[in-house]
């Protein structure tokens, strides 16, 4: 799978599944929206503060975002840390419209933040691929995702 293709793939993925580890040290799985993407290798979530995988992730960022199609037998497991953010720029950038029964105090709400996720490295897997599965080292993530800007890709 080449770094095109993974990129495509996070694209057309409207969810991912976040994992983490909560303060119990048992491991936690996540679906969530993930539509805005830098590359390959940041990768933007609004979501609850109040929630457990955001709690979690304030003490220990380490964590794993996974896109997959199982239309095409294609997944990418990137490897990383959460950064939790609260500050209005990043808010707004999310920001939708429809987010207001989620947050009724629009983007000043108290429970809602994002969490910025960035790959350090990753494993996919693709039944079409010669190559069927394999490594990005974060040298690959970094040089592919280097001068991109973020993109939503929720209108597509």
């Amino acid at each position: 799978m080449t770094q095109q293709e993974m990129y495509s793939l996070i694209c057309r993925s409207k969810t991912a599944f976040l994992g983490y580890t909560d303060e119990s040290g048992k491991q936690n799985i996540r679906t969530v929206f993930s539509t805005f993407h830098k590359g390959i290798g940041v990768h933007l979530i609004s979501t609850n503060t109040s929630s457990a995988h955001v709690q979690s992730l304030l003490k220990n960022g380490n964590a794993c975002l996974y896109f997959a199609d199982t239309s095409t037998f294609e997944a990418l497991c990137l490897f990383g840390r959460a950064v939790v953010h609260f500050d209005r720029e990043y808010k707004e950038m999310l920001w939708h419209p429809q987010d207001i029964r989620y947050y009724p105090g629009g983007v000043e709400d108290e429970d809602y933040c994002v969490v910025e996720f960035i790959a350090e490295s990753g494993r996919f897997y693709s039944g079409s691929a010669e190559n069927y599965k394999g490594d990005v080292t974060g040298e690959e993530i970094e040089a592919f995702s280097a001068g991109r800007t973020f993109t939503d890709h929720r209108a597509e």
